[in-house]
């Protein structure tokens, strides 16, 4: 009887259960198009709320792209590039191109994949500029499988940003529209679409992880950070975000790391794309100093109540800042009314106004605060990215950097002077010649070259023709010639 009592009182609780169980679940399912009725009511109500897209709302439910992927994948194209080296074997850089070639002594080709997009029907193509860098052939291959031969018309290194135009552009290019990556808030998806590895148009999805990336040490880094996956090969590819709109170029990876790619925002190409198609290049303004990010160390040794500000470490002599009186530590807090919260935020502000521009430039000085205004100069060459003292000088009518040979590498190679080679541009006589970053050079012809204005200054003497260079390269002397100038290249 005992057991009996207990599994009558076992099933009531079971049957009692269920029906409360089966009531909740009722009132649930009957509460449920008012309990959206009401959050969709209270979003409306709210004017300054982030609504979600249809599109959003759309891959989110079903994760797919594919309809923003048909109408913008006619924009992407992958690029080719071609040059002759002498030995060694080619690496990958620390961006996104893929050089790759044989590895063998002697002079070889090698190749380099990237992508990009197209802007205009015209046939302008944006891609990265270490995609690009030093190729003397450039094709593009259209989503069609199509493939063009194409040329550089502008670079901006510093940015890594490079627009190519093509010889033949056919009929019904389709250009990309831009958006706006001010606008963007960490967790916007955005997707990827490229060539990594040579595979053709590749599509990914992932979110904006950041904003604001920097991620080495040069001024202009103000990287999206994303994990839509993206590889080498990706190099100059653009980043879209749900409306089809481009709103980065993918640039960088961490290569150790899963998810991690990086982007230059799309506004910064907006702001350059005018120069790079009238020039070929971008004008900064110049201050002509050297600074660092104020530390709460430096803040506490200096006595200054300012928590942000960018260091003068060193004044270029007869720069814009000397004329002006800056000093070696004075400590900048605003550029016309602009608050200055470290040194790259200084070199942004300076290099986004141009050469001839008056700006005030607030900064703090033996414990009081100060205002002077400066007439900026133009930067000399930028394309590198270093700073100025290490760019050196530029001679134009050969296509190279130059700047002083180190002493320690002087006294390696038994040479007084000479002139240090940091960059060739692309399609110059340099190039064509196949000078390299790192040859030393000690002669043109028989005349004896000691600093980087001699050699300038040698080359310009020997006009249009061709002529000779004494140089050393790896530690071994080397004879290059120097072919005669092109028409487009004469002066």
């Amino acid at each position: 009887m005992f057991f009996d009592a207990c599994r009558l009182k076992r099933a009531v609780w079971a049957v009692a259960l269920a029906v409360v169980l089966a009531w909740t679940i009722a009132a649930c399912d009957a509460d449920a198009p008012k309990i959206a009725r009401v959050a969709s009511a209270e979003l409306a109500d709210r004017p300054g709320e982030h609504a979600l897209r249809p599109a959003f709302a759309s891959a989110a439910g079903n994760c797919s792209v594919a309809d923003l992927v048909e109408r913008v994948r006619p924009s992407v194209v992958g690029i080719t590039t071609q040059r002759e080296v002498s030995g060694g074997l080619g690496g990958l850089s620390p961006f996104l191109g893929v050089p790759f070639g044989h590895g063998q002594s002697g002079t070889r080709v090698e190749r380099g994949l990237g992508s990009g997009f197209i802007i205009d029907a015209a046939g302008l193509i944006v891609t990265n500029h270490h995609v690009i860098d030093g190729a003397d052939e450039l094709s593009v291959r259209l989503a069609d499988g199509t493939v063009l031969s194409a040329r550089l018309k502008g670079d901006d290194a510093p940015t890594d940003l490079a627009l190519i135009a093509l010889d033949e552009p056919p009929q019904g290019l389709k250009a990309v529209e831009f958006g706006d990556s001010d606008a963007l808030r960490v967790g916007d998806c955005a997707v990827a679409i490229g060539d990594p590895f040579g595979l053709e148009l590749t599509v990914t999805r992932g979110l904006i992880s950041a904003k604001g990336r920097e991620i080495t040490d040069q001024p202009y880094d103000q990287f999206l950070q994303t994990d839509a996956a993206i590889n080498p090969g990706n190099s100059g590819g653009p980043l879209f975000d749900l409306d089809g709109r481009v709103i980065g170029i993918n640039t960088a990876i961490v290569a150790s790391a899963q998810g991690i790619g990086f982007a230059v925002p799309v506004n910064m190409l907006k702001a350059m794309l005018p120069e790079l198609k009238t020039r070929g290049r971008v004008v900064r303004g110049y201050l002509g100093i050297a600074s660092q990010t104020l530390t709460p160390d430096l803040a506490a040794a200096l006595q200054t109540d300012a928590e942000k500000g960018a260091l003068v470490a060193q004044v270029e002599r007869a720069s814009p800042a000397q004329k002006a009186g800056l000093r070696t530590g004075d400590l900048i807090v605003a550029v016309q009314g602009e608050p200055i919260d470290g040194a790259s935020a200084l070199s942004r502000a300076i290099a986004a106004r141009a050469p001839g521009t008056k700006v005030e430039i607030a900064f703090w000085r033996g414990g009081k605060q100060r205002r002077v205004e400066v007439e900026l100069g133009e930067r000399p060459g930028t394309w590198d990215g270093q700073t100025p003292d290490a760019r050196g000088e530029r001679s134009s009518r050969l296509g190279v950097q130059l700047r002083e040979v180190p002493e320690e590498m002087a006294q390696e190679l038994g040479i007084k002077g000479g002139a240090l080679i940091v960059r060739v541009e692309t399609g110059s006589r340099a190039a064509k010649a196949g000078l390299r970053p790192g040859d030393v050079v000690v002669g043109v012809g028989q005349e004896e070259i000691d600093s980087p204005s001699a050699l300038s200054s040698a080359v310009q003497k020997q006009g249009d023709k061709a002529f000779v260079l004494r140089l050393f390269r790896h530690g071994q002397p080397a004879f290059v010639a120097v072919p005669a100038a092109d028409k487009d290249e004469r002066r």
